[in-house]
Formats: C-alpha cells, sequence, structure tokens
C-alpha cells in the first residue's frame, strides 16, 4: 500500500475512533438552558397563575414573568460532543455535574427539594405582598423537618408549634437553633411545643391554639467536620395565617427563584391600576417574609429566556447583578434590585415612562 494512502487510511481511522470516543465516552459535566418563563398576572395551563379569594382584586396588564433554567437530569450523563457543543452554543451553559448535583444527590432527591424552596418561596411571597400593603399576617415558629434517626425522632414532629426552648420564648426560626447550641452534645434542651394535631385544629376552628406540651430531647454532636456543637436534628421554619386565601397555580417548577416576581404579582392583583403599565417586565430573585431579593443561579439563562419571550426590563437580584451585565441580551434592560421596595419603585418609573435613572446593573 502507498506510503500517502496508508496514512490517510490511518488518520481516518484515528478520527472515527475519536469521534466514537466523543460520543460514547461520558463526561461529568451538566447543562443549564434558557426555560419557560410565565406571567403571573395571567394564565398557566388554562387557569389563572395566581388565585384569590375573600378579598376585591383588580384587572392588571401588562407581564410580570417569572422564569426558569432547564437543567439536565441527574442521570443524565453528557458526552464530549454534547460538551464541546454546549460550550460553543451561546445560550447553554455547561457546568459540573457536582454543581446542580452535589453530594451525589439523586434526581429524587433534587426534585423534592426544589419542591420545598418552591413551596416555601411562595409564603415568603405573600407575606411580603401583604406586608407591603400593611394587611397583617399571623406567623409563628415551626420544626419545619425532622431528620431520621436524630434526637428528635419520635419527639418532635414536622407543624409542631415552637413556643419556647429552655423556657426562653422563641420569635423566629434561628432562634432555635442559637438556643440548642448554647447546650453541649449529651444535654437535655426542653421544647415547649403546641403539638401540630392540635395547631391545625385550632386554625380549622379559626381559634388560637392553648394546649402545649413540655418535650425533652437529648443533644447529640454534629457531624459537620471540624465542629463540635450540640443539634437534635430538626430544622426550624415558620407557618402563617392569611386574612384570606392566596393559591398559586403553577406545576414542574421548583426552587425559590420565582418568590419576588409572585410577590409583585400578588401586590398589582390586590391593587387598583397597573404596576408596569403594559410593559413587559419579567426577572427573578428570591425573597424573604421581610421583601428582602436575594440572588438565584443561572441568570445568564433566565434573561435569555425572558428576552426571546418579548421582555423590555428584567428586575435582577443586587448580587446578580455583574454576572448577568456580562452578556445581557439585545433589547433587555437589567435593573437591580434588593428589596420589593426597590422593585416597586423600579415599575412606578418604568409605569411612568420615566426610565433615564432606573438603577441598572453594570459589569464589574
Amino acid at each position: 500500500m502507498p506510503r500517502r494512502t496508508a496514512t490517510m487510511l490511518a488518520s481516518t481511522l484515528m478520527l472515527i475512533a475519536l469521534l466514537c470516543a466523543g460520543v460514547f465516552i461520558p463526561v461529568p459535566y451538566a447543562e443549564m438552558s434558557p426555560g419557560p418563563t410565565v406571567n403571573t398576572l395571567g394564565e398557566h395551563d388554562g387557569e389563572p397563575v395566581l388565585q384569590i379569594a375573600g378579598k376585591n382584586t383588580y384587572p392588571a396588564d401588562g407581564h410580570l414573568n417569572m422564569t426558569t433554567v432547564r437543567v439536565t437530569s441527574a442521570d443524565y450523563r453528557m458526552n464530549l460532543v454534547e460538551a464541546v457543543y454546549g460550550w460553543l452554543a451561546h445560550d447553554n451553559k455547561v457546568v459540573p455535574h457536582e454543581t446542580l448535583y452535589p453530594d451525589g444527590k439523586t434526581e429524587e432527591e433534587s426534585t423534592q427539594e426544589n419542591a420545598e424552596e418552591f413551596s416555601q418561596s411562595q409564603e415568603s411571597a405573600k407575606v411580603a405582598a401583604l406586608k407591603e400593603l400593611d394587611v397583617p399576617v399571623k406567623s409563628w415558629v415551626i420544626v419545619s423537618t425532622v431528620v431520621k434517626g436524630s434526637p428528635s425522632e419520635g419527639k418532635l414532629h414536622a407543624g409542631d408549634v415552637i413556643k419556647a426552648v429552655d423556657g426562653k420564648p422563641v420569635k423566629k426560626p434561628a432562634d432555635v437553633a442559637e438556643l440548642v447550641t448554647e447546650h453541649k452534645p449529651g444535654e437535655d434542651v426542653v421544647f415547649t411545643i403546641v403539638p401540630a394535631k392540635e395547631q391545625a385544629a385550632a386554625e380549622k376552628e379559626k381559634r388560637t391554639a392553648t394546649d402545649t406540651e413540655k418535650v425533652t430531647v437529648t443533644t447529640t454532636t454534629s457531624d459537620d467536620a471540624g465542629e463540635e456543637r450540640a443539634i437534635v436534628g430538626i430544622s426550624a421554619g415558620t407557618d402563617h395565617t392569611f386574612p384570606f386565601s392566596i393559591d398559586i397555580k403553577l406545576a414542574d417548577v421548583g426552587g425559590p427563584s420565582a418568590g419576588l416576581m409572585f410577590a409583585l404579582g400578588i401586590y398589582d392583583k390586590l391593587t387598583p391600576g397597573s404596576l408596569t403599565g403594559g410593559a413587559f417586565v419579567a426577572g427573578t430573585g428570591t425573597i424573604d417574609d421581610s421583601g428582602e431579593v436575594g440572588p438565584i443561579g443561572g441568570i445568564e439563562m433566565k434573561t435569555v429566556g425572558a428576552r426571546n419571550k418579548g421582555a423590555q426590563y428584567f428586575l435582577t437580584p443586587a448580587d446578580n447583578c455583574a454576572s448577568a451585565a456580562k452578556d445581557t441580551p439585545e433589547g433587555l434592560t437589567l435593573v437591580k434590585v434588593d428589596t420589593i421596595d426597590d422593585a416597586l419603585g423600579a415599575l412606578a418609573d418604568i409605569r411612568s415612562g420615566d426610565t433615564a435613572d432606573l438603577p441598572k446593573c453594570a459589569a464589574s
């Protein structure tokens, strides 16, 4: 065989081998891409996203769109060709697999965690919006989760209301951990609680729960490396009673990042006129009960998804501004917000057409 032909054949076979390797050999990466964006003022799957009963609501026009990110599943393993294509694609982002699924988390575990965060974000959005409208909301600290095999298992239960720890009143979830860690591992902690069943009955009967119990739990040592602190194996959260019904109907969405947009949608529905003045506004950001807006992941994907749907303005958590501004889609104005008050102020400027002084994001 002539040398030139043999060289070409060897090169071709090597190229085929490399292509096969690229297709069949998995790489430890996952992909993020723009996901659906939904108008919180509109409908999804044939029903209103925000459903409010027992309180006057008002028509709202324009868009206040929440945004999402699509990610590859935990079980899916990209090949090298897909990873390279993702790196080159402008609208996608390839990241280490552990970034999306840390500590070997399964897709089921990730889905459950996202569902819990989504539910909590809805509650905080309702509280933040109603507080902004000076509507009173009753709140209390509860046992949010109990770790299986922990000292609290069988003694404390999800939904129990925590009134006090060691006789000291509890006002917020952080108080629980602070009071528990005043102990050394192996010492007893006394919880004063309203059992979950009693609390549920009181809410149903529209009365104040008064039956309390004292539960003693022996602390153990935290599993965190390098730490010697007392724990009891629970996480504390907050529950609320609202003066009227607010339901958020949006399936197949997880995580806490829609909180800000839900809060604004609720505020718009409960106030006369239009927050947006008919403009197409999208955004993202976690929100807490006090109205503070927090950062989220996948900001670059969300701005692309919003602009593809026609958004003109994008409400951006301040801590995400620098990343978002590095590659802002053409025609989209990034508006920096730290609180729900910032967002409402920006919407007032957009509504009036006076946008010159909007707090815009800038690349660092």
